[in-house]
């Protein structure tokens, strides 16, 4: 069977890249708000998905507020895609 990729099985970085697979970016904000995550682990692990290169992250102000937006990358895409693959193939074998 396919391994499932370390990364990828944690329930809140799944939820960040299954959120950022199905729209062209999302800021901070929004993540934090649709994963009911804490801004300290939401910070924490959008910072090791991109340091994957899952996600790309870029960090600009509006005005005096600092603003987060994120995107899917091609090999997050790619990584997201197998690791889907790989669940199907622990579900077939039921």
């Amino acid at each position: 069977m396919t391994e499932l990729d370390p990364l990828l099985h944690s329930q809140l970085r799944l939820a960040i890249m299954s959120i950022l697979v199905n729209v062209d970016e999302a800021d901070f904000v929004y993540l934090k708000q649709k994963t009911e995550a804490t801004a300290g682990n939401l910070s924490i692990q959008l910072d090791k998905l991109s340091a994957a290169n899952y996600i790309a992250v870029n960090k600009s102000q509006e005005g005096s507020r600092p603003r987060t937006i994120c995107h899917i990358t091609e090999e997050g895409r790619s990584a997201m895609s197998q690791y889907v693959e790989a669940l199907r193939s622990y579900l077939t074998g039921l």
